[in-house]
């Protein structure tokens, strides 16, 4: 065999890709089980029934209803995180908008687009489901957290972080904060912490009340009440942190 030809050899083996494409057919037919029935329909009897398997071959791929719930769960953190992220990338250079408000609106049209699945990650949790710890969900998760902790303190020192005027936080809370992980920025002071955490309260509260239906009454006003919020919100972060 030729360098070029085994540069172009396939690296997986027939078995392999095989079991990956069934894996993928197991998880499309999951998400759109979601779409159709919502997150507390998902069973792996159901998703047998539609892809025509038996519950005990659909076990060769996923073991317990829990490893599907997760790889599901974990698909959707990564679909939600590439929205985010494809919004920042795409923000044009001459935009004015803060790079927080980019990567919010990306997060809400992701959640309005796909409301059953924003429901797995955020409504109702699933009965007798408990994600594994340190798991791929969580990883997924942070992926996401990432991202906004860039876009609200990116060109900030750690200074001036750390003298943000935050509200005063007691010494058990400013301890727990100063040693929960970071995966965006680094190492956050417990100030910049609290403020990202009220900031993330903030956002994710307007879209759980967009995609639940609760703002409908705002019609096609929607979209410029969250801008108009995300906009304050950021001037509030920003004025608390010192130039």
């Amino acid at each position: 065999m030729t360098a070029e030809e085994h540069a172009m050899a396939p690296t997986t083996t027939l078995r392999q890709r095989r079991r990956a494409a069934a894996t993928q057919e197991i998880l499309d037919a999951a998400e759109r089980h979601i779409t159709e029935h919502g997150p507390a329909a998902l069973s792996l009897r159901a998703i047998a029934r539609s892809l025509q398997m038996t519950v005990q071959a659909l076990y060769h791929y996923f073991p317990s209803r829990d490893a599907l719930v997760t790889a599901v769960v974990t698909k959707a953190y990564d679909d939600l995180t590439d929205a985010v992220q494809a919004a920042v990338d795409s923000a044009a250079d001459d935009s004015d908008l803060p790079g927080l408000v980019v990567a919010a609106e990306g997060y809400r049209r992701w959640a309005i687009a796909h409301p059953e699945h924003f429901q797995l990650l955020y409504g109702t949790p699933l009965r007798d489901y408990a994600a594994p710890a340190e798991g791929s969900t969580t990883q997924a998760s942070r992926r996401m957290s990432a991202i906004f902790e860039r876009v609200l303190f990116d060109g900030f020192t750690a200074e001036q972080l750390a003298a943000a005027e935050a509200p005063a936080l007691s010494p058990s809370l400013r301890a727990y904060l100063e040693q929960l992980p970071h995966f965006g920025h680094g190492h956050l002071p417990a100030p910049a912490t609290a403020l990202i955490l009220s900031a993330w309260g903030h956002l994710h509260g307007l879209v759980v009340l967009e995609v639940f239906g609760h703002t409908s009454f705002l019609g096609e006003h929607q979209a410029e009440i969250f801008r108009m919020a995300m906009r304050n919100l950021v001037a509030d972060m920003h004025r608390r942190i010192p130039s």
